[in-house]
């Protein structure tokens, strides 16, 4: 099991997902690989109500607007190195919600799809995850039943677990995400490259006795 701490609008939990995904899809037995995402509020206090990131960047950060679109620009321009889209202007608000969901879909096994589906919609400017219709229709798009979706948004389903989650990171030693444990074994902080990944991946396969004992 792969654990995966992440936050849905932090761009690096976005980029070191996909080195993540694939240093995975890259092995042969790829299929001894589960990912497993957990949450982590980067701030948990933020408003439910969306503002431009700029925006709230600048006032929580200090700086401009030029100097955030500059160093956007950067992380957009290493996005789209590896094949991802990333729109710099994109809305921003509390991400509660989506991890309620997640651990929703992690009932079904959809919590890296659902998750990975709404980060890249978000940036790629595709989806405003902050409307809970917007949300609501993601969530359904990779098999979610609409109603149980609309169930926890009204609702208070799922805090306890965002917050375990959340405590756990930190009793590990996580400041920031991407942090991701792997087997239980260690961990890495930060979105690592492919080759890194494929480094820790390896310290963690099953070796041939554990295939004899499985």
């Amino acid at each position: 099991m792969i654990d995966v701490w992440s936050d849905l609008g932090c761009p690096w939990c976005y980029i070191g997902k996909h080195r993540l995904e694939r240093a995975i899809n890259a092995r042969p037995d790829r299929g001894a690989f589960t990912m497993r995402m957990r949450s982590f509020e980067l701030d948990p206090y933020m408003s439910s109500t969306a503002t431009p990131v700029a925006e709230t960047f600048v006032k929580k950060h200090g700086g401009s607007a030029v100097q955030f679109r500059e160093f956007e620009s950067k992380l957009a321009e290493r996005a789209r190195h590896e094949g991802l889209d990333y729109e710099v202007d994109r809305p921003t608000a509390n991400t509660h919600d989506v991890h309620r969901l997640t651990h929703l879909a992690a009932e079904s096994g959809l919590d890296a799809i659902f998750f990975g589906a709404v980060q890249d919609a978000y940036f790629a400017g595709r989806l405003d995850p902050f409307d809970q219709d917007s949300l609501t229709r993601a969530a359904v798009t990779v098999g979610l039943e609409a109603g149980q979706v609309r169930e926890v948004l009204r609702g208070g389903a799922y805090t306890a677990a965002v917050r375990a989650d959340q405590t756990q990171a930190a009793e590990l030693g996580a400041s920031g995400v991407p942090f991701v444990v792997y087997g239980n074994k260690f961990a890495t902080a930060g979105a690592q490259e492919v080759d890194g990944f494929r480094a820790a991946l390896e310290r963690v396969a099953p070796t041939p006795r554990d295939k004899e004992r499985a």
